[in-house]
């Protein structure tokens, strides 16, 4: 119970923190890499000094935590609990092999982050044209802002619907009192249910996105006189897609939910096989813990296909879902040499927005609100999740604009002859030198 009311405790001190540095600072974060992204000749130094900033930015945050836990260990007198000292030198350990990792990671990456941008750029032509829809993400950013309010007040209510029981254990010629907080099954039920609200609900807003930029970079690419594509395509994008394909997202966003759900439940089953110390279960319950993540990876991938052929012809999702795979099995490697290499500068983005804005708010906390909170961790914690969730939906604008682009030219292939394709021809040398079928 201590540690439930420490950490509220935390985020009702710092809510006015968390909402302007948890949604407002990776907006502006993700707002600038986005928008440096799409002019000539910067992508590729926005791209690698991102890479070296999040090294230095994790190599910078171990050696500050180090320096801090050897600063309060030699303080005379200590002013600091043991706890927290021991919090600061872990933590120093683990930034320390988390920059190590980084560094690797960039090492192994360093080729496809070279390929995807290339994609990127072909991906900025159409933002280019459309730069209405570098604002986007902000509406998505605020309509989870929305989101997260009213869902947090119901969260917090329902965490305090618990009740105190008091329980006398004898020990010896002593008796010691113990209170704990209990909550009764139906409030039980009430978290669960409000995990699937939080899962859907994000689910759907990131979905419906992903529909209406997918859209707008299909209008640009089968336009013949491009020059009559413009902000007012996005404009058209989002009422068409509110209107006529708000359920093939939720649909879609459904059975993400869904398995989301299942996996949280299987992760409550490994706390409790921990609790028991069952060597089966735990093993039986990680295996299936793995299956459902790799389920979800998949969904993931065919929803977001789906959703482009929903963006190209209409479709609903089943059909859609069908055609789209189908569409990527028969052009496998062209499709897969380009898709995947874009996570390159989608994850070097994300973790580039979610890293300085945790970074930024670690300061700021440290600075303002240190002698008022009992740890930091949990309000960074909550922002970095917030800052992650954002940096998601700024990336995706590329991330959707490059297997949309895939997708209208390999349908675009397959429908017309070479003369009468919609694909400009600097389009089609690139995808055919780093991709055949």
């Amino acid at each position: 119970y201590d540690v439930w009311h420490n950490l509220f405790g935390d985020m009702w001190t710092s809510r006015f923190f968390i909402l302007a540095l948890g949604f407002g600072a990776p907006i502006v974060v993700g707002f600038f890499y986005t928008f440096m992204l799409r002019v000539p000749g910067v992508l590729p130094i926005m791209v690698w000094f991102s890479v070296f900033a999040t090294i230095g930015i994790v190599f910078a945050g171990a050696w500050y935590a180090g320096d801090q836990a050897t600063k309060w260990k030699t303080a005379d007198p200590i002013t600091q609990t043991e706890s927290e000292i021991n919090i600061a030198t872990y933590s120093s350990y683990a930034l320390y092999a988390v920059g190590g990792l980084l560094v690797l990671l960039f090492l192994f990456m360093r080729k496809r982050i070279q390929l995807a941008m290339g994609c990127v750029k072909e991906a900025s032509k159409a933002i280019l044209k459309m730069p209405l829809i570098i604002m986007f993400p902000v509406l998505q950013g605020l309509g989870f802002m929305v989101f997260m309010i009213a869902w947090t007040v119901y969260a917090v209510n329902i965490a305090s619907m618990g009740e105190f029981s008091t329980n006398v254990f004898a020990a010896g010629n002593l008796q010691i009192t113990v209170r704990s907080f209990e909550f009764s099954d139906f409030v039980k039920k009430c978290g669960w249910y409000m995990l699937f609200c939080f899962f859907w609900s994000g689910q759907f807003i990131l979905a419906l996105g992903e529909i209406i930029f997918a859209m707008a970079v299909a209008k640009w690419y089968f336009a013949r006189e491009k020059s009559k594509i413009g902000s007012l395509t996005v404009i058209s994008s989002i009422t068409t897609s509110m209107w006529y394909h708000s359920g093939t997202a939720a649909f879609g966003s459904l059975i993400i939910a869904i398995i989301k759900m299942i996996r949280s439940f299987i992760a409550y089953l490994q706390k409790k096989a921990d609790e028991m110390d069952s060597s089966i279960a735990k093993a039986i319950l990680c295996c299936c813990q793995c299956m459902f993540f790799c389920l979800e990876k998949c969904m993931k991938f065919i929803n977001k296909n789906a959703y482009i052929q929903t963006a190209i012809f209409g479709s609903s999702f089943c059909t859609s879902a069908k055609e789209s795979f189908f569409l990527i099995l028969r052009n496998a490697a062209r499709v897969g040499a380009i898709t995947y290499v874009s996570g390159g500068v989608v994850f070097v983005g994300k973790v580039f927005i979610c890293t300085l804005t945790t970074g930024i708010s670690y300061f700021a906390l440290d600075h303002y609100l240190r002698n008022e909170l009992y740890s930091l961790i949990g309000p960074l914690v909550f922002i970095a999740f917030i800052s992650w969730f954002i940096a998601g939906m700024f990336m995706s604008i590329y991330d959707m604009g490059i297997a949309t682009i895939l997708q209208c030219f390999v349908a675009d292939e397959e429908m017309f002859s070479s003369d009468q394709m919609y694909a400009e021809g600097s389009l089609k040398t690139w995808v055919d030198n780093h991709g055949e079928k």
